[in-house]
């Protein structure tokens, strides 16, 4: 292979499916990042249990992928045949959807004849912020990200692709683990964070002393099992009776905002570790939270960095993400020589730390 032969991007569309918790999706990317098309589907079947079910999220992925991805096409107005790479969540993430998403992405790539592109989930959350045109002045490398959603809660140092250090991360539950499980002690059901945040809305921040964990520590890990249990100690005189409807959005404002404390907090040790940084990402479910951007579009301004925090539909689980990943992936070979990279073989990992992804690029092909 000559190295004028190796593109600078694929020849045609990307096609991506996102399938590592509860969200079924398909985006399509134009080479240059255009979204052509994007469906997701929020499961339905687990508030009941007050928490994701792996069997009944993989089972769901099974029987909607095939529709979610013929409207993609559809909505992009292409054919199977026009796309030129396939991806695919291939981990972190529930190992059932995993399976089925990964299989069905290799199954068609293999029937298109298209290379499969094996995409990091968190990789996909850390690169979101360089889609064109969503961030002011572009996301050069590096930056800081902050990941928080039910299932991540870290800070990694985003240095290139393939090159990430993470450098702090929750010691037992995430950011929006914690506001699922408050949200069910005060009977506000699952998802809770978004009903959480409602009620808080109607309550005063500083009506309940809690907390905050780690607080001022050094480093930039997080804990909050010490909040939720500090919760669960302030609702235990009320038994199973109702709570009078301003002490529980009290104590959902508090909780609240012990939690944007900390993570403002945190984030500034993050920015001490990390000097380069002159741009601060957060990403993740969490995210959305208004309390919680607030406190860190302050913490940057005040430390003389930018913020920015994607759109909701991309700071959740999406293809769009995903596909973009593997783009960056594309690029990233190219930049440095290699062959366009295929993953058919990789099996899906239920763990895969980022630390993992420089080994893509380890080893240049050599090229004859």
């Amino acid at each position: 292979m000559n190295l004028s032969d190796i593109p600078p991007m694929p020849p045609g569309p990307v096609l991506a499916i996102e399938s590592s918790c509860d969200e079924t999706a398909c985006a399509i990317l134009a080479p240059d990042g255009t979204c052509l098309g994007q469906h997701v589907v929020s499961q339905d079947g687990h508030a009941h249990f007050g928490g994701v079910v792996p069997e009944i999220a993989a089972r769901a992925h099974l029987a909607l992928l095939p529709g979610v991805v013929s409207a993609t096409l559809h909505d992009a107005g292409l054919r199977p045949a026009d796309i030129a790479l396939v991806a695919a969540s291939t981990g972190p993430g529930l190992i059932g959807g995993l399976i089925v998403g990964s299989g069905f992405a290799k199954g068609l790539a293999m029937a298109l004849g298209v290379p499969f592109v094996a995409v990091n989930h968190v990789e996909a959350h850390a690169l979101t912020a360089r889609l064109p045109g969503l961030v002011e002045g572009g996301a050069p490398f590096p930056y800081l990200l902050l990941l928080v959603s039910g299932g991540h809660c870290q800070c990694l140092a985003v240095e290139g692709v393939g090159q990430y250090r993470k450098l702090g991360g929750t010691i037992d539950d995430a950011a929006g683990e914690a506001f699922d499980k408050v949200a069910k002690m005060l009977g506000l059901g699952w998802p809770g964070g978004p009903a959480l945040e409602k009620l808080a809305r109607e309550g005063d921040p500083t009506a309940i002393p809690l907390p905050r964990p780690l607080w001022r520590r050094p480093g930039c890990d997080f804990s909050f099992s010490g909040l939720k249990t500090a919760i669960a100690q302030k609702l235990a005189p009320y038994g199973q009776d109702a709570l009078p409807r301003q002490f529980a959005a009290d104590l959902a404002a508090s909780f609240q905002q012990a939690v944007a404390d900390v993570v403002a907090d945190r984030i500034e040790h993050a920015l001490d570790m990390m000097p380069q940084a002159g741009l601060l990402v957060a990403a993740g479910g969490v995210a959305a939270n208004t309390v919680l951007r607030a406190r860190l579009e302050d913490c940057a301004a005040r430390r003389g960095v930018r913020f920015t925090a994607p759109p909701l539909r991309l700071c959740t689980d999406n293809a769009v993400m995903v596909a973009w990943a593997a783009l960056e992936t594309w690029h990233e070979t190219a930049r440095r020589h290699m062959p366009p990279p295929d993953d058919s073989a990789m099996r899906p990992r239920p763990r895969w730390p980022l630390e993992d992804m420089a080994t893509r690029f380890e080893a240049v092909a050599s090229i004859p």
